[in-house]
């Protein structure tokens, strides 16, 4: 049947076609991946791109994407990418059936997109962090024109792939078993190049593992206050007092992991009134005497009721100290500068207020969290927290730079994507246990969960069961006005469907809102609620 024939000719094309493609795209990622590793790992395509992408995504979508798929929105921004261009190299395979020229063209315009892409990066390097995207896209291309400008022609008779051989009348042909096997040993080639990339990435991370293992942190100074009997409360699905290192959470734009070598880092602070420049080593930080803190973080993207607060202990310099013996004054004392830049070393830039960092909080430069040396994920060697302000204007990861500067004349990373220039934390509190939708038996049944207004302390929480009166939990005690605080109310619950409300009261006397907001651009507010059914 020639038809039947022809059909299964065209498919038989068309699969090799987008076979040929992808094998193109893996080669052009592998040999990139190797690249990378050669030149610098966040200089890698995947990384680049999601990077630019990062950073030309409107907030309210950025806020989407924490909120949906939280801490691995990353994660599911490089697989998003990983898909975009497997569905396009299969394509290109295709349309080289046709068009050798063009859909080898087609590879190398990914390399100069994601060329483009590294030197738009805030920490590029310049004309290095090319080589990875276009060598790889110059090793893709010629994959996808030596095998994918080829057709298959399939006997009527046999039913099955026959000889692939040139379209372009150049007289040439192969076997289908020279293409596959010339498929697969590119294939093991490319894989092996992007093994041999990983490898290297790994290495080049050695020595800041090394020099975080070998940091031994030095005694306080200033211990932190013993914490007081009755912070912690025995209620099961409460919140813990400290949060352990692996479970606090992580919101940064960062799609690899800075690991930043101690022995080789250094602190720059500069500008506006700094009357006395300096550069600060590790070890410069380390012999200067430690404070000791515990101190609750909150992220500006939680949500009400949301996870992204965590508490820890933290050891670091006094930044209001470090930057007064540079000459830095602060706006009520005659300063020039109103913001504080901070930079990572990949390039992110938060403001904080110099007033706020300066007028006595324990604002700080952070080497240890909970007894041990920064985790990577969380900034090592160094970073910087404020308590009082949401992280994205105070809690600079990775830091290297401190720039003295005015909120008129600089607009850090995220106030130029639509969030408030200032932002101190808002009062909070949360129900922990009973979960949403929970089915709690009838009789005592211990609500309990969590409140913070950092720097200024929570007072009082009440809870109201459907429409009821606002009754007094009971508080745990207070460690500090700079952590969060443990409460339970004991409810007889009655069978059927309840909604359960919290608010809080913070240290000034400021009532939490029932005004409902999003995160942006200053942080979320209104109280939170749960349904549960009781039985």
């Amino acid at each position: 049947m020639p038809c039947v024939s022809s059909l299964r000719s065209t498919l038989s094309r068309t699969l090799l076609g987008a076979v040929a493609g992808l094998l193109a795209g893996f080669t052009a990622l592998a040999v990139a991946e190797l690249l990378a590793g050669l030149v610098r790992p966040a200089a890698g395509p995947v990384t680049v791109v999601g990077g630019a992408v990062i950073d030309r995504t409107p907030a309210p979508l950025k806020d989407f994407a924490i909120r949906t798929f939280g801490e691995n929105d990353k994660a599911v921004l490089q697989l998003g990418i990983l898909v975009i261009l497997a569905l396009v190299a299969a394509v290109l395979g295709v349309v080289s059936l046709r068009f050798r020229a063009v859909g080898a063209s087609g590879v190398l315009l990914f390399g100069v997109i994601g060329a483009v892409a590294a030197l738009s990066r805030p920490d590029s390097k310049g004309a290095a962090d090319v080589l990875p995207s276009l060598v790889g896209a110059v090793a893709g291309a010629l994959v996808l024109y030596a095998m994918a400008g080829r057709t298959v022609r399939v006997p009527a008779s046999a039913g099955e792939l026959g000889v692939v051989h040139a379209d372009d009348g150049d007289g040439g042909g192969w076997h289908r078993r020279g293409f596959f096997v010339a498929a697969g040993a590119t294939a093991v080639a490319a894989a092996t190049a992007g093994l041999l990339g990983r490898h290297l990435v790994r290495r080049q991370g050695r020595g800041a593992v090394a020099s975080r293992e070998a940091l031994v942190l030095p005694a306080p100074a200033s211990p932190a206050p013993p914490v007081p009997g009755g912070v912690r409360l025995k209620v099961e699905g409460i919140t813990p007092f400290i949060t352990p290192n692996k479970d606090f959470y992580r919101v940064d734009t960062a799609l690899v992991v800075p690991k930043v070598d101690a022995d080789t880092w250094r602190l720059r602070i500069h500008g506006k009134g700094v009357a006395r420049p300096r550069t600060f080593t590790l070890d410069d930080l380390l012999a200067r005497p430690m404070i000791e803190r515990d101190i609750t973080l909150t992220c500006v993207s939680n949500e009400v009721g949301g996870p992204y607060a965590g508490n820890a202990r933290w050891l670091g310099v006094r930044l209001g100290e470090l930057l007064g013996e540079c000459g830095v004054k602060p706006p009520s004392g005659g300063g020039p500068a109103d913001q504080l830049v901070a930079r990572s070393v990949d390039g992110m830039t938060l403001g904080s207020p110099v007033e706020d960092v300066m007028d006595g909080r324990d604002a700080m430069l952070a080497v240890g969290m909970n007894g041990e040396p920064l985790p990577f994920d969380h900034g090592f060697p160094v970073r910087m927290l404020v308590p009082g302000l949401y992280g994205y204007v105070s809690a600079c990861k990775w830091i290297e730079d401190i720039e003295l500067t005015t909120f008129d004349a600089y607009d850090p990373y995220w106030v130029r994507r639509t969030w408030a220039r200032r932002a101190p934390i808002k009062t909070q509190s949360r129900i922990d246990t009973p979960r949403p939708f929970a089915r709690p038996a009838a009789g005592t049944v211990t609500v309990a969960g969590v409140a913070w207004a950092q720097h200024r302390g929570i007072t009082r929480v009440q809870v109201r069961i459907d429409e009821g009166p606002w009754q007094d939990a009971d508080l745990a005690a207070e460690d500090s006005v700079d952590t969060w605080r443990q409460w339970s109310y004991r409810w007889q619950a009655a069978p059927g469907g309840h909604t359960i409300a919290v608010r809080a009261t913070d240290g000034t006397g400021l009532l939490q809102t029932e005004r409902r907001a999003r995160t942006i651009p200053d942080g979320a507010s209104g109280w939170h609620s749960v349904f549960v059914t009781v039985t």
